[in-house]
C-alpha cells in the first residue's frame, strides 16, 4: 500500500482528532496524488489511511485511525450512516444535505438531496478519484432518477482538478420543484449558488418565521428563502438582490406559493439600506444573509467592514421592538468576532439590542467537534430594544 510519513506536529494533531496534515507536515512520499495511503508516524508506527494529494495544501485527509483500513465497507457504511442520519432529521423535507465531508468522516465529499436526485461533489484528488464507487454505492443505496457531478468549486483548482458540471449517473433535469415546509421552490442544480439552493439556511428560516411581523426587509435573497418563508407572518416583505435573475427566480416562488405581499427587485444592498436611512423608512424585521465576505485571512479586514456597514444601517432602519436576523457564512470570520462586529454596529447606530438566538448551519450540515473549519455559518436573532 502507499505510504506517507508525517512528522511528529502532524501525529499530534491526528491524536487531536484532527482530520488534516499539511504538507509542511509531510515528510518521506510513496505515493501518487488521488492515493488512499497508509499514514506513518515518526517512529514508524501505522496512525490510519488517508487521502493523499500531491497539489493541495492541505497533504492528507484522514479516513481512518489506527489498524482501520479504508476499503469498500467502510465507504458503504459511512454513506448508509449518514443518509439514515438526514432521514431522521428531516423526514418531511425533499432538499437537504446527505454527506457533509468532514464531518460526516467522508473527507471532501458533499452529497445533496433535491427530490429524486443527487447533487455531488468530490473536492479533493482522492475523492475525485473514487466518484464512480461512490455513485455506484449512492444508487445502491438511495436509487435516486439521476446524479449530477456540480464539480465547479474554484477550489479544485488547489487540487490540480479540473472544473466541470456533468451528469454522472441516469438523467438530471434543468429544473427541480422541492418543498420546504410547504414552500415550493425551483433550484437549478446545474447553475445554481453551491448545488442549487443554500441548504445550510433551511432550519433558520423556520427559526425566523417564529419572530417576523410587520414589514420585512430580506436583504441578500437569492431566491427568497427567507422573505417566503416570513412572507405569512408579515403585512409586506421587500426581497433585495443584486442579481436580475435571483429577482426574477423570487418574483416565480412568490407566484408558484400563492404569494402577493412579497415584493422583489435588483439592487445594491449597501446602497440600498443608505437609501432607506435616508429617507427615514423602517422595518419591523430584517434579515441579513450575505454572500462570504471573507473568502481567506487576507480579505478578513474587508470583511468586518463590510459587516459592521450593514448592521449598524439596518439597526438604524429597524423598528424598536423590531427584529434582526444577520447571518455570516465567512468561515474566517469566527462566532466572536462576529458578536463583535455586531456589537460594534449597534454602538455606532445608538441602539440597544439584545441576543435573543444563536444558531448556525442547519443540522444536516453538522460541525465536527475539534474541527473549527466545519463550523463556517453565524446566525443571530437580535431583538432592538424599545
Amino acid at each position: 500500500m502507499p505510504t506517507v510519513t508525517i512528522s511528529p506536529r502532524g501525529e499530534e494533531r491526528i491524536r487531536r482528532g484532527h482530520p488534516w496534515i499539511y504538507r509542511a507536515d509531510v515528510g518521506r512520499v510513496d505515493a501518487d496524488g488521488g492515493d488512499v495511503v497508509s499514514v506513518i508516524g515518526p517512529r514508524g508506527r501505522r496512525l490510519g489511511d488517508a487521502l493523499y494529494s500531491n497539489r493541495s495544501q492541505i497533504a492528507l485527509r484522514m479516513l481512518t485511525r489506527g489498524e482501520a483500513v479504508a476499503d469498500e465497507s467502510l465507504w458503504r457504511h459511512r454513506l448508509e450512516a449518514a443518509v439514515a442520519f438526514r432521514a431522521q432529521l428531516a423526514p418531511d423535507a425533499t432538499a437537504y444535505r446527505l454527506v457533509h465531508a468532514e464531518a460526516d468522516l467522508l473527507p471532501s465529499l458533499i452529497v445533496d438531496r433535491y427530490g429524486d436526485w443527487l447533487v455531488i461533489q468530490t473536492l479533493s484528488q482522492g475523492m475525485d478519484r473514487r466518484i464512480d464507487d461512490i455513485v455506484r454505492l449512492l444508487v445502491e443505496i438511495l436509487h435516486p432518477a439521476g446524479v449530477l457531478a456540480r464539480n465547479d468549486p474554484r477550489v479544485r483548482a488547489l487540487e490540480g482538478l479540473e472544473q466541470s458540471v456533468r451528469v454522472v449517473y441516469g438523467e438530471v433535469p434543468p429544473a427541480i420543484e422541492i418543498d420546504e415546509l410547504g414552500i415550493r421552490y425551483h433550484v437549478d442544480p446545474w447553475k445554481g449558488q453551491k448545488t442549487g439552493l443554500f441548504l445550510d439556511q433551511r432550519e433558520n428560516r423556520t427559526a425566523a418565521a417564529r419572530y417576523a411581523r410587520g414589514r420585512v426587509l430580506d436583504a441578500f435573497s437569492y431566491n427568497g428563502g427567507f422573505g417566503l418563508r416570513l412572507a405569512a407572518h408579515a403585512s409586506e416583505v421587500c426581497a433585495i438582490d443584486i442579481s436580475e435573475d435571483a429577482v426574477t427566480r423570487i418574483t416565480a416562488n412568490a407566484a408558484a406559493n400563492g404569494i402577493a405581499n412579497l415584493s422583489a427587485r435588483a439592487a445594491n444592498v449597501f446602497d440600498e439600506l443608505r437609501h432607506f436611512e435616508r429617507t427615514g423608512e423602517r422595518f419591523d424585521t430584517i434579515v441579513l444573509d450575505p454572500p462570504a465576505f471573507a473568502k481567506n485571512k487576507a480579505s478578513v479586514e474587508k470583511a468586518i467592514a463590510g459587516y459592521k456597514d450593514i448592521n449598524m444601517r439596518a439597526l438604524r432602519i429597524l423598528s424598536p421592538g423590531g427584529t434582526l436576523v444577520t447571518c455570516s457564512c465567512s468561515y474566517n470570520v469566527d462566532e466572536a468576532l462576529f458578536l463583535d462586529i455586531v456589537h460594534e454596529a449597534a454602538l455606532d447606530a445608538h441602539a440597544s439590542v439584545t441576543l435573543v438566538e444563536k444558531r448556525m448551519q442547519g443540522r444536516d450540515h453538522p460541525v465536527l467537534v475539534g474541527v473549527p473549519e466545519t463550523y463556517y455559518l453565524k446566525c443571530l436573532v437580535l431583538r432592538r430594544m424599545e
